[in-house]
């Protein structure tokens, strides 16, 4: 019984039932949704995954959901684009015959489906029921819903069984592992590729005195003289060290191209790509007196902030490198040079999907264009080095090589593998820099591994 406030029984109103919940309600939809279309606009349509990520400007389905929803589709994105061509290869086995030409919406929904299954810590049921709900709600893909259905619920029965047979499928594209091949041989290339599968790890380049901050941060040095963490809770600026500038966040092997140049105390030094400024600053705790120039004035504005946090000072420029004359010459240029980035695929797992065969030869004409304009503003007896992420000797090796073939007064300043104990492997046999993401083997509980990088040291002779 029911009362009123006065004791009088309150009369009997029949309660009207509660709007059933539609399907689109149901939790964990909407993030599958938009990572299904952000992998369409990644592997279709060749647009970057970070932009899409962007909380101000990405994917507006990603924008819409809250940040746990938003944490998945990342880790749901960033596993499937890892293991994508073990993915194909699962999905395929399991098809009677392939899907019809234009279902590559319905190909998305399959593959995210399958990457919570195989690889994700995401119940079975659950990765099954909302695959088959977005085919549901997908007027292209309704009429597959059954088909979703039963091959991710035989992907989940059979998954131990297909696992085993898709680790043959290097988690690579073809076209990557072939140019892979042809450059480091076939045991490499796939070493290469596996490789990837890893997370990047944390490194961190610092002030002075790497072993005390890795004590400080349980971490360990490393050979580049910079620290790698453990894994440890909470964000990047909770750690000791952050507020105060003592460190930043850089791959060790993004760490090497500014340390080539040694003391460079009472130098004028160039850093030309500079944002988002970690090189900037290795080159102004060398000595240098450092102009930074970069293109875009959004970068260049992320470049002072982190110079700020770090207490350190740089003239900086927005403008064309291939345009910038400066009134004097400098004493040391770093140019790392924009470049396909297929060295940090750890941490980038879309560029081998976002990038082609075509972008690499269209990069590595830049960078040789780029160069060529740079060591006009370099002065006589000054120093080069030529940097970039990229695992491609197109990118890299053959750019170097034919600019000393034909430039009257440069010549290599080969790098010795006896002063970087630990990388010694890294040292090609002309004295250049090779970073493989195999390299860089580090004790359990510590992250292996490192970028592809490649580097060079030129000096102009008159």
């Amino acid at each position: 019984m029911v009362l009123n406030s006065d004791g009088t029984k309150k009369p009997f109103r029949k309660q009207k039932p509660s709007a059933p919940r539609s399907a689109s309600d149901k939790p964990g939809l909407q993030a599958r949704a938009a990572a299904a279309k952000i992998l369409a606009a990644v592997v279709d349509r060749k647009l970057p995954l970070d932009g899409a990520l962007d909380h101000e400007h990405g994917n507006p389905a990603y924008k819409a959901l809250g940040e746990g929803d938003r944490a998945l589709v990342r880790a749901i994105l960033n596993t499937t684009l890892r293991h994508l061509p073990r993915i194909d290869a699962a999905i395929a086995a399991l098809l009677d015959s392939p899907l019809p030409e234009g279902a590559r919406a319905l190909h998305h929904v399959l593959a995210i489906g399958a990457a919570q299954i195989l690889y994700l810590d995401v119940p079975d049921h659950s990765a099954v029921d909302l695959a088959v709900e977005q085919a549901n709600q997908d007027p292209r893909n309704r009429r597959f819903a059954k088909l979703v259905n039963a091959i991710l619920r035989r992907l989940g029965r059979e998954k131990e069984q297909v696992l085993e047979e898709i680790g043959k499928v290097a988690p690579m594209p073809a076209w990557f592992i072939a140019r892979l091949e042809k450059a480091y041989g076939r045991e490499t290339a796939l070493a290469i590729s596996e490789s990837q599968l890893e997370p990047a790890a944390i490194d961190l380049t610092v002030k002075s005195d790497p072993s005390d901050w890795a004590k400080r941060l349980n971490g360990v040095a490393l050979p580049t003289g910079g620290v790698r963490l453990a894994a440890f809770e909470g964000g990047i600026p909770s750690l000791e060290g952050f507020d105060n500038g003592a460190w930043w966040v850089q791959d060790a092997a993004a760490s090497i191209p500014a340390k080539l140049f040694g003391d460079l105390s009472g130098k004028r030094a160039a850093d030309l790509c500079a944002a988002p400024g970690g090189k900037t600053a290795q080159l102004i705790l060398a000595g240098a007196t450092v102009t930074a120039l970069d293109q875009s004035e959004s970068r260049l504005k992320r470049l002072r902030s982190n110079l700020d946090r770090l207490g350190l000072k740089a003239e900086t420029i927005v403008t064309d490198l291939t345009k910038y004359e400066p009134a004097e010459r400098f004493d040391a240029i770093l140019l790392d040079a924009p470049c396909s980035s297929t060295g940090t695929t750890r941490r980038h797992p879309d560029v081998l999907w976002t990038k082609g065969a075509e972008d690499i030869a269209r990069l590595a004409a830049l960078q040789e264009r780029l160069l060529r304009h740079a060591l006009t503003l370099l002065k006589p007896g000054g120093t080069l080095v030529f940097s970039n992420c990229s695992l491609d000797p197109a990118e890299g090796e053959e750019v170097v090589a034919r600019v000393l073939s034909d430039t009257y007064g440069l010549e290599r300043a080969p790098i010795a593998a006896g002063d970087w104990p630990g990388l010694e492997a890294a040292i090609t046999p002309l004295g250049e820099f090779r970073t493989l993401p195999t390299m860089l083997k580090m004790r359990d509980g510590i992250a292996s591994g490192l970028d592809g990088f490649y580097a060079a040291v030129l000096r102009r002779t008159v």
